[in-house]
């Protein structure tokens, strides 16, 4: 006889969480998942879209790129919240900022190591690896005494080197690197450190008429709705679709909860099997 199992209680309501980068896509679907599980979240964010205004979150207007923002937001949060259980650092991106400047008109080849401009490496170091890295000391304090959890966003493209998003590539396997030694160092006192790296997901990065798929499908001549249904198949996409927000805010939630709790300094990869190596 198979015993019934029932539904898994992740153990977060009640927890607070502060979540950056929190305005959209996969932020914003983190932010609503971690609300569902009956978390209070603080949300830093740039801009404080519609859909975050609307949430029960609470918003932090903040730029993380900048070196006092990622303490002004953890400063917030304790303000708002008192001690934090789970940090979700997840603001990132800038690559669709390179493509579009490294784009030689319509037709154009797209950059190369030689184009990228010091400028253009700091944002991308900035946004993509130091803003997780001064989030997270501000917050270790708090994060020590409530032997919380941290999870990192990354991206695929830390284990894919595409040359025309090179600064960004690469500050993301910085941002594995630095997950893996911080999950080393305090582990043991208690805090586990995990980080989920999406492949091709479906977001306003690619379905945006100014966004990267937009750019590229101009570049390769070819609508932008054509592009987009043909993409999966060409980057190698087992599942043959692009994985929704909500697929990586659930592994996001999970690592996160006391469920988890024997799982740290894992990188997981949520891209419908993009990537091929063991």
């Amino acid at each position: 006889m198979i015993e019934r199992i029932n539904s898994v209680d992740l153990q977060l309501s009640g927890k607070n969480a502060v979540v950056t980068g929190a305005s959209r896509g996969i932020g914003a679907a983190i932010v609503s998942t971690l609300l569902g599980e009956g978390m209070r979240v603080v949300a830093g964010s740039r801009t404080v879209s519609k859909e975050l205004a609307a949430s029960e979150a609470i918003a932090v207007q903040v730029d993380l790129s900048e070196p006092d923002g990622p303490g002004h937001l953890i400063e917030q949060a304790q303000a708002e919240l008192g001690e934090i259980d789970v940090l979700v650092n997840n603001v990132g991106g800038g690559d669709n900022d390179l493509l579009t400047r490294h784009v030689g008109g319509d037709n154009g080849p797209v950059g190369s190591f030689t184009t990228f401009d010091e400028e253009q490496w700091q944002r991308m170091l900035d946004l993509n690896l130091l803003s997780a890295v001064r989030t997270t000391r501000a917050a270790l304090p708090s994060l020590l005494r409530r032997k919380g959890s941290v999870v990192n966003i990354s991206s695929g493209g830390a284990r894919i080197p595409y040359t025309s998003v090179m600064p960004y590539a690469s500050a993301k396997a910085g941002l594995n690197t630095f997950s893996k030694s911080l999950s080393e160092e305090f582990s043991p006192q208690g805090i586990r450190v995990n980080t989920v790296s999406p492949g091709l997901i479906r977001t306003s990065l690619w379905e945006d008429p100014e966004g990267q798929g937009a750019t590229l499908a101009r570049q390769l001549g070819v609508p932008h709705a054509e592009y987009l249904a043909q993409l999966p198949d060409q980057l190698g996409v087992s599942i043959g679709r692009m994985v929704e927000p909500t697929e990586v805010a659930a592994l996001v939630a999970f690592l996160a909860s006391p469920v988890a709790s024997g799982i740290t300094g894992v990188d997981y990869n949520v891209d419908g099997g993009q990537i091929k190596t063991v």
